[in-house]
């Protein structure tokens, strides 16, 4: 039974919470042309998903939710009703491709069939086209979204095998299913709990990593200070791109001694605080705590979400760039060692071993409630290195999708192509008036620590000759 995972189910109970998120993944690959005829295209892709398998695949749910839901073989599956095709408006250029996923992205998809959809984009501008992949965040995670989309365009990429079909067993044998497993979940937990008192080192220090990571979770409970940037949001999205050179970035990392990683956070704290300043309200060193996700995945031919997290808080307080970068480098360093990752990958798994009624009435009693602990997320996720082709029209640009929710206004989704780094920032349209801002201040904060970079190296030369 191809079950989904607590946290796959989550995305759905998430989104069941709150009429105005969408919590499905994206990416955007921009391409030369021409664009090929529509049957072309369709028939091409198509031929290719049988290396996807849980792309014919539909989620049913339990009546009461007595277990998880499960995927099961779509029984009226018919490929070309997940192929769409549109032009963007004149002029067909950046601005207008946004707006255009914007538009596309706020749609649902349809919870009575797979959960994916292609959108062929005619008109930009250069005789270029672009194709979106939608997909549902309980598919995959970013990781393993990537990992779909390269399985779908011409290069070498390891695909996962074959999947046995699952067909609907019907809604009887899964409640009878549920029931035998809610039996047996407290002798489940009886034998982990043997397993643990035969190990007592193994134990003592399971615990105690369990204690400190909790210790670092628990911190996350304050709320972050009131401002513009967290609070209910519409049902309509603004879209940006922010572009970036890999190299550079690896050059400011090593010029800092930090990691690229840390770059990226630092940029886009450079942009909350320029937009926090730009409406007239104080960059606080508690304002913005974002939630980064942090692949903890083993099994590569998975394409569920295994993901854990970290919830850092953002110094948009800080002025100097360089300074600001030394900061975020230096928490992330501390919540790493503090175990944080491993404890919430751990309460993620746990829920594997509880009943799935209660953690899903309490998503979406937890989604309907105010939080003011998180502002944002942000991911980065690193992409193929290797040029992709489709049709033979090189790929020229990959962009990445992130969706907001729970009050959070602004995500932020960065994604590495060959030697390009885009950052995709969603936000909520009612409240973000300023278009164009965030992603500005992203790309100007990269120019100065780039430039620090370069004087830094000019300056050690100098003193070494």
């Amino acid at each position: 039974m191809d079950r989904l995972s607590p946290l796959d189910a989550a995305f759905l109970e998430l989104e069941d919470g709150d009429p105005n998120s969408t919590l499905s993944i994206a990416s955007v690959a921009v391409l030369e042309g021409p664009a090929p005829a529509k049957d072309e295209f369709i028939d091409s892709i198509t031929a290719r998903l049988p290396r996807i398998p849980r792309y014919r695949k539909k989620v049913h749910r339990l009546p009461l939710d007595l277990d998880a839901p499960v995927w099961v073989d779509d029984d009226r599956f018919d490929a070309r009703r997940h192929f769409h095709r549109v032009a963007v408006p004149v002029p067909g250029d950046e601005n207008a491709l946004c707006d255009l996923v914007a538009l596309l992205m706020a749609e649902r998809l349809d919870r009575d069939h797979p959960l994916w959809e292609f959108w062929v984009i005619e008109g930009l501008e250069g005789g270029r086209w672009a194709v979106l992949s939608k997909l549902h965040h309980c598919l995959a995670d970013g990781i393993s979204g990537t990992r779909l989309l390269s399985a779908l365009f011409d290069t070498q990429v390891a695909t996962a095998p074959d999947a046995a079909q699952d067909e609907d067993p019907g809604s009887i044998a899964l409640l009878w299913g549920a029931v035998r497993k809610l039996a047996a979940i407290p002798f489940d937990q009886t034998v982990a709990l043997t397993r643990l008192v035969r190990s007592p080192g193994l134990t003592v220090r399971r615990i105690a990593d369990a204690a400190k990571g909790l210790g670092a979770l628990a911190s996350a409970l304050v709320p972050a200070a009131p401002s513009s940037l967290s609070g209910p949001i519409g049902p309509d999205r603004r879209y940006e791109l922010a572009h970036a050179s890999l190299r550079e970035m690896h050059e400011i990392g090593e010029a800092f001694d930090t990691t690229v990683n840390d770059v990226v956070l630092a940029s886009i704290t450079a942009a909350f605080r320029a937009l926090l300043l730009r409406r007239g309200e104080e960059p606080c060193p508690d304002s913005v705590r974002t939630l980064v996700p942090v692949s903890v995945r083993r099994d590569f031919a998975s394409v569920d979400n295994q993901i854990s997290l970290m919830l850092p808080l953002l110094p948009v307080d800080i002025e100097d760039p360089a300074d600001r970068l030394t900061e975020v480098h230096r928490r992330l360093a501390e919540l790493k060692n503090s175990k944080e990752v491993e404890t919430g990958a751990e309460l993620t798994g746990a829920g594997l071993h509880v009943p799935f009624a209660p953690i899903s009435w309490a998503i979406r009693l937890a989604a309907g409630l105010p939080q003011h602990n998180v502002v944002t997320v942000t991911t980065n996720v690193p992409g193929p290195r290797e040029p992709l082709h489709l049709f033979g029209r090189a790929v020229l640009g990959l962009y990445p999708y992130v969706p907001i929710a729970l009050r959070l206004r602004t995500g932020i989704a960065v994604l590495s192509y060959g030697d390009d780094v885009t950052f995709g920032v969603t936000l909520d349209f009612d409240s973000s008036p300023d278009s164009g801002f965030f992603s500005e201040a992203i790309e100007r904060d990269l120019v100065a620590l780039y430039e620090l970079a370069l004087r830094g190296a000019h300056a050690r030369v100098t003193e070494g000759g």
